[in-house]
């Protein structure tokens, strides 16, 4: 393969690819980036042979049409230490590949491209198109709820169920579960339910863009494929049972209370300052007219705030973890937030006053 590349049309694709790239590899050929060249463009691969990821790229030239792996990161810092506009020449033969530009030389290893280890994937069993904004912001409001590292590998990423014309995302780690429903246009009778690892989420929020640009998702009974302009992403599943998430949300629960999402959000930032470090608790006093906030630490420092509410009901002393607050305040974008509460030893449900699309629940720690 011979090819002449502008500087930044090689950087911004293997940027993209780079990211799937595991430092840590077990086999060597997965620390490199697969460049697919032909007189219509360039193509950048890896795979970390959970997920493969592919980038179309430009290219000035193509002298000599082919494949060849290059080491990722190596490729990458050497074109972000080249100035803008440096043009390269890369011409692969045996087993290295030299690099011109300009007045400059390299020398890179390579590796055989039919060596490649790319994810081979079935037939999709369906296949859907929607807004990337739909889908990214559907993501955003679930993903941060996702366990990581768990021995119960299932909760290591999302469940993606589609069932009566629209898509669920549901994650949990255990101790707090998100919600987020997307509507779809399928028929009814369309189920599927798969769990999404979470590299590959992570992946997917950064791919999609915030427009009415499509994407287009294919569904099968061992992997997903996100394309989104042009750009090619395939993942496995994960093989597992995902938890009833249903029986995880409380109902007939006799406390409900609305409060302002930025004014709560800023208060539990500044209580959050003084919590335990370790556990991250904050208390929660409700009274009537009245949520009093209030966390301390092993110094003995405290932080209290009061916010008023629109309440009259009876009292209640709750304990949660801030950050799972937050991260749900963040999360949400309506003006105000619906708190639903029991008791002390009950779950929290989050949600917005009019409904909305997304629903939280966060369990009570003991105070």
């Amino acid at each position: 393969m011979k090819i002449t590349v502008e500087r930044n049309q090689l950087l911004a694709p293997l940027q993209v690819a780079h990211a799937v790239v595991e430092r840590r590899q077990t086999l060597p050929i997965l620390s490199n980036v697969l460049l697919t060249a032909t007189e219509h463009g360039l193509r950048l691969s890896a795979t970390d042979l959970e997920v493969e990821l592919s980038v179309p790229g430009k290219i000035d030239k193509c002298t000599v049409p082919g494949s060849v792996t290059l080491p990722a990161r190596k490729l990458l810092d050497l074109c972000r230490a080249l100035p803008d506009g440096t043009l390269l020449t890369i011409d692969s033969g045996g087993d290295r590949a030299a690099i011109r530009a300009g007045r400059s030389r390299f020398s890179l290893s390579t590796l055989p491209a039919t060596e490649f280890p790319g994810i081979d994937v079935t037939a999709d069993e369906l296949a859907l198109e929607l807004p990337q904004r739909d889908l990214r912001r559907a993501i955003e409001a679930t993903h941060f709820a996702m366990a990581q590292q768990d021995v119960r590998y299932y909760l290591n990423g999302m469940l993606f169920e589609i069932s009566a014309g629209k898509a669920r995302l549901v994650a949990t780690d255990g101790h707090r579960m998100a919600v987020t429903d997307l509507e779809l246009d399928l028929p009814s009778d369309v189920v599927r339910r798969i769990i999404v690892p979470r590299k590959t989420v992570i992946e997917a929020l950064r791919l999609l863009s915030d427009d009415e640009t499509p994407a287009r998702l294919g569904i099968g009974t061992d992997h997903l494929t996100l394309s989104a302009a042009d750009v090619v992403f395939k993942s496995k599943v994960i093989d597992g049972s995902f938890p009833d998430y249903e029986r995880v949300v409380p109902r007939n629960q006799d406390k409900v209370i609305d409060i302002g999402r930025l004014a709560l959000r800023e208060s539990l930032g500044r209580v959050a300052i003084f919590a335990n470090e370790k556990y991250r608790s904050v208390r929660l006093q409700l009274e009537a007219g009245l949520l009093r906030l209030s966390a301390n630490n092993a110094e003995n420092e405290e932080a209290e705030d009061e916010l008023e509410i629109d309440y009259a009901g009876p009292g209640l002393e709750i304990g949660f973890n801030v950050s799972y607050l937050i991260d749900v305040l963040t999360a949400l974008r309506s003006e105000s937030v619906r708190l639903h509460l029991s008791d002390a030893g009950s779950s929290c449900l989050l949600a917005e006053p009019s409904g909305g699309n997304s629903r939280y629940v966060i369990m009570p720690m003991r105070l």
